[in-house]
């Protein structure tokens, strides 16, 4: 599987559980001290997060980083 795809399966799964919560952008990231873009290069794919950062968007979608990466890799 290429890098991209990865990136992309990632994203859309931060996407999906947090819309699954109610949360906007903004408000993921204010609730990580992150800004707006950087989650949204996120869900798009455009970044490949740091293992810090999956765990600070775990923390503010409120679920185990194994959910996170469940069917990812």
């Amino acid at each position: 599987m290429k890098k991209k795809d990865l990136l992309w399966g990632l994203g859309n799964k931060v996407r999906q559980i947090r819309i699954e919560k109610g949360l906007t952008q903004t408000e993921l990231a204010n609730n990580i001290g992150k800004d707006q873009p950087s989650i949204n290069r996120l869900e798009k794919g455009r970044i490949n997060p740091s293992y810090i950062y999956l765990l600070e968007i775990c923390e503010g979608l409120e679920v185990s980083i194994q959910e996170l990466l469940e069917n990812k890799l």
